[in-house]
């Protein structure tokens, strides 16, 4: 975890160092154990097929996760995120190959929210394979 970042430090057009989150199938597995959420869409290829998908497709609230860590690991605390949201827009593709996905992160501080309560919000961009696969992903997060 990062030190924590002073709100007086921090201004609109600030840029959080950008991430790359690998993604393959084990992780959804983990991640399907983890959350109870076992619909075969997330690890059953021939399933996924069947319903119009391209192929396997990551949980959305794994890919949320994934995005939010760059917030987090920034603000040097995970409890420093107020609210958070997003709208989904395309989904994560996970071919079972031995590169899987990867999901492209990056992240800059949108506005100055309160002075008194120092928060900010930050705004998100989040791509897979070119595609952006959350839209309006958006943070309000409390600095030191």
């Amino acid at each position: 975890m990062s030190a924590k970042i002073a709100y007086a430090d921090v201004e609109v057009g600030t840029e959080l160092p950008a991430c790359t989150f690998p993604v393959d199938r084990e992780t959804l597995v983990r991640y399907a154990g983890a959350s109870g959420d076992f619909n075969p869409i997330h690890w059953n290829e021939r399933f996924a097929k069947e319903v119009g998908l391209p192929d396997v497709i990551a949980h959305g609230m794994f890919t949320m996760a994934e995005a939010v860590r760059v917030v987090t690991d920034w603000a040097g605390d995970p409890a420093a995120v107020l609210e958070y949201g997003v709208r989904f827009t395309k989904p994560v593709i996970v071919p079972d190959d031995d590169k899987g996905a990867a999901l492209e992160v990056s992240a800059k501080v949108a506005a100055k929210l309160d002075d008194d309560a120092r928060t900010v919000r930050v705004d998100l961009t989040v791509t897979s394979a070119g595609q952006k696969v959350l839209g309006r992903s958006r943070a309000v997060v409390r600095l030191g």
